[in-house]
C-alpha cells in the first residue's frame, strides 16, 4: 500500500463506520469516496475528496494540494469515467466528465467558496485545476 493509500485508510474506514461523517482535516467538510479503476493497473482504489453539489451533480476539484502536476486518480477517471462513489451512505453509479470553461470556473469557485484552501491550492500552481463532474447514470 502506497504511503497516500495508509494515510486515506483511516479516513476511509471512518466515512463508511459514520455514514460520511469524519473528523480531522475533513471534519465539517462534504465528502465522498471515489472507487476509480486504475488507468494502467486496473484495480479499483478509493480516494476521499471535498465536494460541491451542483443540482443531481457532484464536482471535484482535482487539485492534488496545488501540486503542478494531476492527481493519479485524475487520469484514471478520464480512462475509466464510469465509476461508484460514496455520499454519505448511498452508494452512487455515476459518470465523471472534466468540466470546461466557463463551467469549469464556476464550480471552481462555489467550491473554493466553501472550502476556502482551494483558493490556496490554485495560487500555488500555475496549472488550471480540472474540475470534474459526477452525473448520475440510470
Amino acid at each position: 500500500m502506497s504511503e497516500h493509500a495508509e494515510r486515506n485508510q483511516p479516513v476511509i474506514d471512518e466515512f463508511r463506520a459514520n455514514a460520511g461523517i469524519v473528523g480531522g482535516r475533513y471534519a465539517g467538510r462534504n465528502l465522498l469516496l471515489v472507487n476509480a479503476k486504475g488507468a494502467r493497473t486496473g484495480m479499483v482504489r478509493v480516494h476521499p475528496v471535498i465536494y460541491t453539489k451542483d443540482g443531481n451533480r457532484y464536482a471535484i476539484a482535482a487539485s492534488l494540494a496545488g501540486a503542478d502536476k494531476h492527481p493519479a486518480w485524475y487520469h484514471n477517471l478520464v480512462a475509466h469515467p464510469e465509476v461508484e462513489i460514496e455520499v454519505g451512505a448511498l452508494r452512487l453509479k455515476v459518470r465523471a466528465k472534466v468540466a470546461e470553461e466557463p463551467e469549469r470556473a464556476r464550480l471552481y469557485s462555489k467550491l473554493a467558496s466553501e472550502a476556502p484552501v482551494f483558493n490556496d491550492y490554485q495560487k500555488k500552481t500555475t496549472r488550471v485545476i480540472p474540475m470534474i463532474i459526477f452525473s448520475p447514470v440510470g
